[in-house]
């Protein structure tokens, strides 16, 4: 042994490299075993939280708590110390009671992910409620909206967020990689267990299985609930004086449904579908029928024979819907609403439309090239804007092609580069809110909830909210012939404040360019309805300062004898 030992010691002593190696690989093996022990497979999980029914059922199981991203194992923290201490030493620590605390495999990857899923599903029920797993028929399916794939990255917020932006109640997933929506589900319910998929973009949570959905219902905000699918609500109005002139294609449908009648006055390219209890009218937003003067929904709550949740109207008051056809009334139907073009001449003028990032910018955009028919510009480039439709966002701001230079900047020399301006303001702590998204998120995306709670958001807070103050008095102090439009009012009064805006920009207001406004007006600029935050993101200090900008803004407003902030502003 003392001979082979020496020979040992003389061969590394000749050889020092190969001796650190040898001592580096050691240690490199040593450290291996050691998180191996401590982190392979599943922490453990109590004997409760492998089974909450029977510690208290699913309330319980509700109570705990994602692993945070030390831990490598997908299951669940527990607060048991026995638990605490088989994470630290590695599954193989034994109790006092002599049992193994966590032998790999022992809750297995299924029931672990159902686990996780559902405590998932618990905590986004502000958003979505879990119906449960159904049954899915690739000949008849349970959700008959539209659909969509991915076998990289779905994820259950990405599926609810795309049928909550086109309006569906439900959202259901699939295969761990399909997502489907629909406004009901025509399918049965079976067992929880037999959704076992993993989602292909969020390990740990279910996304159905095969030929098994996992369905969601979707809590809308007040402006996507307003759909059925791709046709937008228009709501409820009574029946026009001349009805074969203003809606020239009727009907009859006995078992009428939003979907039957949509369907039918999309197949005759009409942008309208009027509902009228078991008739079906089709027709363009004309003179004749403008949708100017909504009526009491009371009116037209009449239950549609095929339909149970969605109202069909009267022959009295009919119930209508804008379909996916962008036909302007003024053309024929090979003509499009959406067509704009460059001015034919270089403009005399720039005129800026000025604002604070997040006022709602880009919206007055798509609402101005639809009154107008020209193309706005801009101050800066955006691809994703170009690639959107605004094909005026690669001309250079100083071309004269663009019937207006989209601008947020604030300082006096590029203030006066203009020759006038549409000054949009709006609520500084929805924009501030909006831009964040923006940042974070993209135009109609979401900031994700570590950017609210992380240092992001006050940092955010303090250098933009003095610049929302700075943008509009610098505006009212350089800028010349200024006409201030606050987002709050176009919202609320869009023909009004439009037609002030389209006449300052020396175009002459049309009513058919006008009623092609009404039939687009919301475009694919608005975010989805579904993601809000569940708590006020405004600290007592910043509603404070933001207070104290706003009166500054007011007081400016009013000191050249315009309309002050709208009263919603403030107090908080």
């Amino acid at each position: 042994m003392a001979k082979l030992w020496f020979k040992f010691q003389r061969y590394f002593r000749r050889k020092p490299v190969r001796f650190f190696t040898f001592l580096a690989l050691y240690l490199t093996a040593g450290s291996l075993v050691f998180l191996h022990s401590g982190f392979v497979g599943q922490p453990a999980v109590s004997g409760n939280q492998a089974n909450p029914a029977a510690a208290g059922g699913p309330a319980e199981g509700a109570e705990l708590s994602f692993l945070g991203d030390m831990h490598l194992g997908r299951g669940f923290r527990d607060t048991g110390e026995a638990s605490s201490i088989a994470r630290r030493y590695g599954p193989w620590f034994k109790g006092k009671d002599g049992n193994e605390r966590a032998k790999l495999g022992d809750y297995g990857g299924a029931w672990s992910r159902a686990l996780k899923g559902r405590v998932v599903r618990e905590k986004e029920e502000e958003r979505a409620k879990y119906i449960g797993c159904y049954l899915d028929d690739t000949q008849s399916r349970a959700l008959r909206g539209v659909s969509f794939f991915d076998y990289k990255k779905m994820t259950i917020f990405r599926c609810q967020d795309n049928c909550a932006e086109r309006g569906y109640l439900y959202a259901g997933l699939e295969f761990g990689a399909e997502c489907y929506c629909g406004h009901k589900i025509q399918a049965t319910n079976v067992s929880e267990a037999e959704c076992d998929m993993e989602c292909k973009g969020e390990r740990g949570s279910v996304c159905g299985g095969a030929n098994r959905l996992s369905v969601y219902r979707l809590q809308l905000a007040q402006e996507s609930a307003r759909r059925y699918g791709s046709a937008v609500f228009r709501g409820c109005f009574r029946r026009p004086d001349n009805l074969s002139l203003a809606l020239p294609v009727t009907a009859a449908m006995l078992n009428m449904s939003v979907d039957k009648c949509v369907d039918f006055c999309t197949e005759k390219e009409y942008p309208l579908a009027a509902l009228a209890g078991t008739a079906c009218h089709c027709g363009f937003p004309t003179t004749r029928f403008p949708l100017h003067d909504r009526e009491d929904e009371q009116l037209c709550a009449q239950k549609c024979s095929a339909e149970e949740f969605e109202s069909c109207g009267t022959p009295s008051y009919f119930i209508v819907y804008q379909t996916q056809v962008q036909v302007d009334p003024r053309c024929t139907p090979n003509n499009r609403c959406m067509d704009r073009r460059f001015l034919p001449g270089k403009s005399k003028e720039l005129i800026a439309l000025a604002s604070f990032p997040g006022a709602g910018n880009t919206w007055a955009r798509h609402l101005i090239e639809l009154a107008t028919g020209f193309y706005t510009g801009s101050y800066y480039f955006d691809g994703s804007l170009y690639n959107k439709g605004f094909k005026g966002e690669r001309d250079h701001w100083r071309s004269g092609r663009t019937i207006c230079i989209k601008t947020h900047e604030s300082g006096q020399k590029e203030i006066e580069a203009f020759d006038a301006a549409i000054l949009l303001i709006r609520n500084p702590y929805k924009a501030l809110m909006a831009e964040f998204n923006r940042k974070y998120g993209g135009h109609i995306g979401f900031a994700a909830h570590a950017h609210w709670k992380g240092k992001e958001w006050p940092e955010f807070v303090r250098n933009y909210a003095p610049w929302w103050a700075t943008h509009t008095l610098d505006w009212l102090k350089f800028g010349k012939k200024v006409l201030v439009v606050h987002f709050e009012d176009l919202k609320q009064d869009l023909f009004v404040q439009l037609g002030r805006m389209v006449s300052l920009l020396g175009v002459a207001v049309r009513e058919d360019r006008l009623l092609c406004v009404e039939s687009q007006k919301d475009g694919n600029f608005k975010r989805s309805g579904l993601r809000k935050l569940e708590y006020d993101p405004y600290t007592a200090d910043m509603q404070k300062t933001i207070s104290a900008y706003i009166k500054m803004v007011d007081a400016a407003l009013k000191g050249r004898n315009l309309t002050g902030v709208p009263d919603d502003y403030y107090p908080r």
